[in-house]
C-alpha cells in the first residue's frame, strides 16, 4: 500500500515509468505486452491523449490500458500518463524558453509537423543508441561469414539500402528477397558463422519476427533495426539498435530507420580496414568502366 500511496500523490520520473515497463515486460499477458510497446514508444501521445485514444492507437481495449497500469503496481491509468505529460511539459518548455502565449497559440501546419518530426526521428539514431553498440553492431556486421538482410512491407527500403551499401564495402552479403518466395531458403542456409540482419517496426510484420525466430534456435546471431526495446525482434537479436518512427500523419515515419542504416553502414566502412578499402576502389572502377552513371560530354565530345 505505501507504493500506491506514492504513486497517487506524487508523479512517477519518466525513467522509473519505463523501467517498469522493462522489468515487468515479460510477466505481462501478449495484450498488456501490445500496450506496454505503444506506451513506450509514444510518450508524448500518452501524455496528450486521453485513455480511450491511446487504447485506440495501441490496438487493444480501454480496460486493458488500466490493468497494465495496475500490473504495473500504479493506482490506474492517469498514474500511467502522469510521467508523461510531465515529460512532455518539460521539452515544451526547453524548445519555447520565453514562453510567448502567442507562439503557443500558433498551431503549426501538417508540413511544418511532419518536419519537425522526421528531425526527431533523425536525432533518436544518436539519442537511443551509444557508440559503442554502433560498432559492435557494425564488427558483427565485417565478422559474419555471410550476411543476409531481411526487412518486409513497410521496411524492405531499408533493408534494400542496407543491403545494397554493405555489398559495396564487403563480400557475401544477400537480400532476402525473391519473387517465387524462396527467400526462406536463404534464411535456412544460415550457419552460426553468419549474421541475419532485420529491420521492422510496429506494427511487426508476422514473417519477419518468425525468421528472426527460427535464426535464433538455430543458432544464427540477429541483429535487429526496430523501434523499441520491447519489440519482439529487439528480445530475440542478440544486438539491437533503435529508431523513432513517430508521425503526424496516418504512415509511421521511416526517416529514422534510414537514418539508423547510414549511421551503421559509416560505422562499417570505418572499422573496414584495408581490404574494405581494396573492395570500394574496384567496386567503383568497374562501374566507371561499365559507365553505370550518367555523365555530361564534353564540347569536344560533340
Amino acid at each position: 500500500m505505501k507504493i500506491i500511496y506514492l504513486f497517487q500523490f506524487h508523479i512517477l520520473p519518466y525513467s522509473h515509468l519505463n523501467q517498469l515497463l522493462d522489468s515487468r515486460f515479460e510477466r505481462l499477458s501478449p495484450e498488456l505486452q501490445r500496450a506496454a510497446r505503444w506506451v513506450q514508444a509514444h510518450p508524448a501521445e500518452l501524455g496528450l491523449q486521453s485513455m480511450r485514444q491511446s487504447a485506440l492507437a495501441a490496438g487493444v481495449a480501454p480496460a486493458t490500458m488500466t490493468r497494465l497500469a495496475r500490473a504495473l503496481g500504479l493506482d490506474g491509468f492517469e498514474a500511467m500518463r502522469r510521467p508523461s505529460m510531465q515529460a512532455f511539459a518539460a521539452s515544451v518548455g526547453q524548445a519555447n524558453p520565453a514562453g510567448s502565449a502567442a507562439t503557443a497559440r500558433q498551431a503549426p501546419e501538417n508540413f511544418d509537423r511532419l518536419a519537425q518530426a522526421q528531425v526527431a526521428n533523425v536525432q533518436s539514431v544518436r539519442g537511443c543508441n551509444t557508440v559503442q553498440q554502433l560498432q559492435a553492431a557494425a564488427q558483427a556486421v565485417l565478422d559474419a561469414r555471410n550476411v543476409l538482410f531481411l526487412g518486409l512491407r513497410a521496411s524492405f527500403s531499408t533493408a534494400y539500402h542496407l543491403h545494397y551499401t554493405c555489398d559495396w564495402l564487403r563480400p557475401d552479403t544477400r537480400l532476402a528477397t525473391d519473387a517465387g518466395g524462396a527467400w526462406a531458403d536463404q534464411l535456412l542456409a544460415l550457419t552460426p558463422r553468419d549474421l541475419l540482419v532485420v529491420v521492422s517496426q510496429a506494427p511487426y510484420t508476422r514473417q519477419t519476427v518468425e525468421a528472426a525466430h527460427q535464426a535464433r534456435d538455430r543458432g544464427v546471431p540477429v541483429l535487429a533495426l526496430t523501434d523499441n526495446r520491447l519489440s519482439p525482434l529487439a528480445r530475440l537479436a542478440q544486438q539491437a539498435l533503435l529508431f523513432d518512427t513517430a508521425s503526424p500523419s496516418f504512415f509511421h515515419s521511416m526517416t529514422g530507420a534510414l537514418a539508423l542504416a547510414e549511421a551503421l553502414v559509416e560505422c562499417v566502412a570505418e572499422q573496414g580496414g584495408v581490404s574494405l578499402l581494396e573492395r570500394l576502389t574496384q567496386r567503383q572502377q568497374g562501374l566507371q568502366a561499365a559507365r553505370a552513371y550518367w555523365e555530361k560530354k564534353s564540347p569536344a565530345q560533340g
